[in-house]
């Protein structure tokens, strides 16, 4: 009887072993550089936006992710040699890059937006004429706003990077400035003393960000978008973008 028992206790001890050995685990890259959607924290650990967002998904399908920090440059090359499964860093989806790698559906509109003072009388692209105007330089806003006034227009002050453009407009020095939309959100989410707002324009072309595989890798693709689905169906996702933006949650399109 006891070695009945013995055998009965080994065998499920086996069985449970094999169901824990069945969860998945996929390595993911991403840039550490590109606040709120990747950082490294004091810890030196990732986190941010993107770093929610696919946690949420491998929870929701059932699989393990191991984090690894993954400099830009060559992100995409990682996925075509095997060092990752996956790569989520504020991903524009364009052309281009449909043709190297498989994207997921979108999980975040990427556009540009113009950002005033509260009391601003701005309402559009064509009404920064006249007006001292901060881009990031060589940016998507950059583009647009170099089209209006003119690529060589003294109006246009160019910066390295978004909060130092923003604090300029604080400062007074600028009378509006464009950047990239979620960048903006959570500067203004972390600074309301500042009492910005934001103004969207047509002329910014709807851009999505998208979670990233290797071309033809349909299997890890479809449990990404079935994660993505699931997230946004039970309110995770609007749960983690109002942490980090605000509480105007958009609505995503299908692939």
């Amino acid at each position: 009887m006891l070695k009945k028992m013995v055998l009965a206790g080994c065998f499920m001890a086996a069985m449970m072993g094999s169901s824990f050995a069945a969860q998945q685990t996929y390595v993911l890259g991403s840039g550490g550089t590109y606040r709120p959607f990747e950082f490294e924290n004091s810890q030196k650990q990732l986190e941010g936006f993107d770093i929610d967002i696919i946690k949420a998904v491998a929870k929701a399908e059932g699989f393990d992710i191991k984090l690894v920090n993954t400099p830009w440059e060559g992100i995409f090359a990682t996925l075509n040699s095997g060092d990752r499964d996956i790569i989520i860093s504020g991903i524009t989806i364009t052309d281009k890059r449909q043709q190297m790698v498989d994207f997921s559906a979108p999980y975040f509109p990427a556009e540009q937006s113009i950002v005033v003072p509260n009391g601003s009388k701005v309402d559009s692209v064509n009404a920064l004429k006249g007006q001292k105007v901060g881009v990031v330089n060589s940016s998507t806003g950059d583009i647009v706003v170099s089209e209006v006034l003119g690529k060589n227009s003294t109006d246009i002050k160019r910066f390295d990077n978004t909060p130092l453009m923003l604090q300029e407009l604080y400062e007074d020095g600028l009378g509006a400035a464009v950047g990239d939309v979620g960048v903006v959100k959570y500067y203004i989410k972390n600074h309301p003393e500042k009492e910005f707002k934001l103004v969207p324009d047509s002329k910014f072309e709807r851009q999505y960000f998208g979670i990233a595989v290797a071309k033809g890798n349909q299997e890890l693709l479809g449990k990404i978008n079935a994660g993505l689905k699931k997230i946004v169906a039970d309110g995770t996702y609007a749960k983690i973008y109002t942490q980090w933006f605000d509480a105007n949650v958009p609505t995503l399109p299908e692939k």
